[in-house]
Order: C-alpha cells, then sequence, then structure tokens
C-alpha cells in the first residue's frame, strides 16, 4: 500500500468515527471543501478517540486509562516528528497538522484537559470550569481556524468562544449521563446560589432556576462567538453557522422538556439538520449579527 493510499485510508476512517459520533458536526462539514472537510474529521476523531478513552475503557482502571492516554499522545507527538503515522486515525491527523499548519501544542492542551477527567469530577467555580475548557472546549475552535482560514486574525477569540458555547451545551444537555461517570460540569458555586442538586434527578423549581441561568449564559457566549463568522470565507462561514444554529437549538429542546435533562437526552432532529444545511448551502453566506 502507498503512502497515499494510507492516508486516504486512514481519512477514510476519520470520516466513519465523525459520521457515527458527531452527527451535527458531520452535517456542518458537508459545507465545506472536500479537502477541508476531512481535516475537520481528523480533528474530531483524534478528540473522539481521546475521549473514549477516558470515558469507554471501563475494564481499565483510571490510571491504566490515564497510561493508555498518555501512550495515545506520545504516539502522536512521535509520529508527527517523523511526518506520518501507521496508525489507522494518526495517520490523516499527522497529514492535516502538517498540511494546515495546526499548532501541535493544541493536542497537548487538549490531551491534558482529558486527563483531568480522570482526577477531578467537580469544579467549584465557573473560572475553574472554563479552565478546563480552555483545553476540552476552546483549544477545539483553534484547531480549526487553520482549516476555515479566516480573513482575519481577530477570529481567533471567537472562534475560542464558539468552542466553549458547543462544550457547554453539551454540558447543560448531558447531565444525566455525566453523573452516571460521577462527574458534575456545572460550577458548584452555581448550584449553591440557586439551591439545586442535580443527583436527585428531579427538576425542581430551584433545578429551572439554574437551568434558566445557565442557558442564558450559554447563548452569551454564542453570541460572542457570532462576530466571528463574517471573518470567514462564504463556505467556512456557512459551514460554522450551520454547526451554531444546530447546536445552539440543542438549548430550545432543552427549554421545551422543562429542564429535564435526567430521563431524555435533547435532540435536533435529523431532518432539521439537513434542511439547515441546505438552507446555509444556497443562502447567501452569513453576515453580521446572529445566525441564529
Amino acid at each position: 500500500m502507498t503512502d497515499t493510499a494510507a492516508i486516504e485510508e486512514s481519512y477514510a476512517a476519520c470520516r466513519v468515527i465523525a459520521h457515527r459520533h458527531g452527527k451535527t458536526y458531520a452535517t456542518a462539514a458537508r459545507l465545506l471543501p472536500a479537502e477541508g472537510r476531512r481535516h475537520v474529521h481528523a480533528v474530531y476523531a483524534f478528540c473522539r478517540v481521546a475521549d473514549d478513552i477516558v470515558d469507554d475503557l471501563h475494564d481499565q482502571l483510571p490510571a491504566e486509562r490515564a497510561a493508555t492516554l498518555q501512550a495515545f499522545g506520545d504516539r502522536f507527538r512521535v509520529d508527527l516528528a517523523a511526518g506520518s503515522s501507521s496508525d489507522p486515525v494518526l495517520g490523516a491527523v499527522v497529514h492535516t497538522v502538517l498540511t494546515t499548519g495546526i499548532d501541535p501544542t493544541c493536542f497537548d492542551r487538549f490531551l491534558h484537559s482529558m486527563a483531568m477527567d480522570l482526577t477531578t469530577s467537580t469544579y467549584a467555580t465557573w473560572a475553574d470550569l472554563l479552565g478546563y475548557m480552555d483545553g476540552s472546549a476552546a483549544v477545539i475552535g483553534e484547531m480549526m481556524l487553520p482549516v476555515l482560514q479566516p480573513k482575519n486574525p481577530a477570529a481567533f477569540d471567537p472562534a475560542r468562544q464558539l468552542g466553549i458555547a458547543f462544550q457547554l451545551t453539551n454540558f447543560l444537555r448531558d447531565i444525566g449521563d455525566d453523573l452516571e461517570r460521577g462527574r458534575v460540569y456545572v460550577p458548584q458555586e452555581d448550584l449553591d446560589r440557586f439551591g439545586a442538586d442535580p443527583w436527585s434527578r428531579e427538576v425542581t423549581p430551584a433545578w429551572r432556576e439554574l437551568m434558566r441561568f445557565e442557558i442564558a449564559r450559554n447563548r452569551g457566549i454564542y453570541a460572542a462567538a457570532d462576530a466571528g463568522i463574517p471573518m470567514l470565507p462564504p463556505r467556512s462561514a456557512r459551514c460554522v453557522a450551520a454547526a451554531r444554529v444546530l447546536y445552539s437549538r440543542i438549548l430550545d429542546r432543552i427549554e421545551a422538556a422543562d429542564y429535564d435533562v435526567f430521563t431524555s437526552r435533547a435532540r435536533v432532529p435529523s431532518s432539521e439538520k439537513a434542511w439547515t444545511a441546505l438552507r446555509m448551502l444556497v443562502g447567501p453566506a452569513p453576515g453580521g449579527g446572529s445566525t441564529a
């Protein structure tokens, strides 16, 4: 098998991972040119593999999962220095980093936050949670910028904000699932402020007030991120705007469910995802202001 064939096979494997586990991102990525689309798949696959090491290797103790995660990161660094990888996923990731110029330290920061999940289950303050999300979410926005090719370097901070907004939406949607892993990604100071207890798994008046507060915060971060969309080339702007619209609609679903994130998972239907992507494709490239 030639090196080119091996790389293409690796990108195909990354595409499968992205379509299986990141349907919203995969839908939005369809709006990119083929080259950009496969780079998105590669970055997503790297992050997914690392996340699965932390969350899904139930037959390993935390220390063993930490060692597996470390080995994954070490393999990436060695292969990146060598300029290629025979790993089914890392082959594409290394090629993407070298092709697009993504800062390799972004991957180190991401892996550091993933390792935190093995030792940290709660966050006392919003600032503490932001520290975790710098490596688990904001850094994803940084990774994506060389792929999206912004016209203005000022797109850097909005890209970070959008990464945080996406992950905070995940945190609010997945509160029930995260409890099963013994984790709470809602600041303890907020739980104390509203007198809310996620462990009771009850939608009380206090819980509703807490969730209204967190959703309003989340929407404020989306609004801050919107400033970066007009700084992108048209196809990149359409991709990012589609992901932003679809992900923020999860918040609408949480509200429609009366803030019950314990008995079901808020989802945006596949038909709505497809329609949103089509509307972005045939309409004018998103400009200033909110894209929701």
